[in-house]
């Protein structure tokens, strides 16, 4: 199912940024037209988004999937930090989290819980700040900081280098296949700005049509 089917608006950036990376970009122009019903996401509230990005690390969409339905089987469709903390270390272990994952989310829960973090401030901050914030929470690198900036915030110019999946669809249309560095890929990425969350997103679809929410 598209995203228009579901009636979920775009970014309001969105077209302007297809547009710009349509001229710019002679692989985007090729990929863009191969993805017209669906765009970028949120899945809501910033606490899920997070926690939903942390069990997303370092596995494929596919299990991080598998594995967050158990977790909302064991919390509630909507995990709330109040939920997180009341089902507690053993419960998410028991629902399929890596013990260093469920302490993760659980600590997650506890800067959320005891106000640690401004999540009604970060619309209003810079993605440097939002970042900076964000890192402070155990278990939560640049790479998930990142992934909350494209799909809670939206924001459109985040380039995640560490995103393995971007580095594998810049290898592959840009380079033949070889491995690519992070200075090659931000090299590529200079015609995208300032859209490059779009491009990244559309080079995420080259290689996984159905589109990842966190």
């Amino acid at each position: 199912m598209s995203t228009a089917d579901l009636d979920i608006p775009k970014p309001e950036y969105w077209e302007a940024a297809v547009a710009h990376l349509m001229r710019r970009d002679r692989i985007l122009k090729k990929i863009i037209p191969q993805h017209p019903e669906v765009w970028l996401t949120s899945r809501g509230t910033p606490f899920v988004t997070l926690a939903r990005a942390i069990i997303g690390q370092q596995v494929s969409p596919k299990a991080a999937d598998a594995v967050w339905t158990k977790f909302i089987d064991a919390v509630g469709k909507r995990p709330t930090p109040v939920a997180v903390l009341r089902v507690g270390l053993e419960g998410m272990r028991a629902a399929g989290l890596s013990q260093r994952k469920a302490e993760y989310v659980l600590d997650l829960a506890v800067h959320f819980g005891e106000r640690r973090v401004h999540p009604e401030k970060w619309a209003a901050m810079d993605d440097e700040a939002v970042i900076s914030e964000l890192v402070a929470i155990r278990g939560i690198g640049r790479w998930t900081a990142e992934m909350f900036l494209i799909f809670n915030l939206q924001r459109p110019d985040v380039l995640p280098l560490d995103d393995p999946g971007l580095l594998k669809a810049i290898s592959l249309h840009y380079f033949s296949g070889e491995p690519v560095s992070r200075f090659e890929a931000r090299e590529v990425s200079l015609a995208w700005q300032p859209w490059r969350t779009v491009a990244t997103w559309y080079l995420w679809r080259s290689l996984e049509p159905t589109p990842v929410q966190y």
